[in-house]
């Protein structure tokens, strides 16, 4: 049995695109930080897909305070459950796979009611992770480990509480975070390229890569996985580094 044990913190966010789902596919252990600042008009809180007039935001609303946590941030209006299924269905009802991931969405939009943003999202992904992409990846939420500190210090405190020997960051995070740390608690610490997605048929206009992850599921199908992670076993590429 491994002792080895690769960890990813994100904040979560609303149906992220396929790099989030490709992170979360490469690690052993996935944590939702969500008991950290929420940013306005941020992921956390909107994505975009594609309509045959170009890219659409999608925005759940939470409300102009920013003075929340991302836990503590309430849905107090449902009406954007069903205007977003409107706007997906507009702009998907003719994608080749439309059909095949209908139910599932609709369960989402039509059929529960969604009171908090963080368990939208972190419901919605650990289901797309699971049912649509056969990730077996664990999920954990920061707050069952009680981190302590500010900014990096909470961080690496948590990191170190995951039992992590591994740490996979998103690549923006090495504008900050400071390597020489995660050598002293004797932790691995790399960087998830993004880099090399493969395209897909996405429609008129030039391709997007960074939209919702829904876009590449309701155009590929079961093939999705092959568009965020499978392709690069044919190709040779690590999608990792220092």
């Amino acid at each position: 049995m491994s002792d080895t044990k690769r960890v990813a913190i994100l904040q979560s966010s609303y149906i992220p695109w396929k790099g989030y789902f490709d992170i979360i596919n490469d690690v052993d252990t996935f944590i939702f930080y969500d008991d950290v600042q929420f940013t306005h008009q941020d992921w956390r809180s909107r994505n975009r897909i594609v309509t045959p007039n170009g890219p659409l935001w999608l925005t759940v609303p939470t409300g102009s305070s920013i003075q929340r946590l991302i836990h503590e941030v309430d849905i107090k209006d449902d009406r954007w459950q069903a205007k977003h299924w409107k706007s997906i269905q507009q702009s998907y009802s003719r994608a080749p796979h439309f059909n095949e991931h209908r139910d599932f969405f609709e369960e989402i939009y039509l059929h529960k009611k969604w009171s908090s943003l963080s368990d939208l999202n972190q419901t919605v992904i650990k289901a797309i992770s699971r049912e649509l992409l056969g990730i077996t990846t664990e999920f954990r939420d920061s707050r069952e480990y009680g981190a302590c500190g500010q900014k990096l210090d909470r961080l690496i405190d948590l990191v170190r509480k995951s039992g992590a020997t591994t740490y996979l960051s998103g690549p923006s995070a090495s504008n900050y975070i400071e390597p020489e740390i995660f050598g002293e608690i004797g932790v691995e610490l790399l960087y998830k390229d993004y880099s090399g997605y493969p395209e897909y048929p996405q429609g008129p206009g030039p391709f997007m890569h960074n939209v919702s992850i829904i876009d590449l599921l309701f155009r590929t199908g079961e093939k999705s996985p092959n568009f965020i992670w499978g392709w690069r076993s044919a190709v040779g590429h690590w999608p990792c580094g220092p």
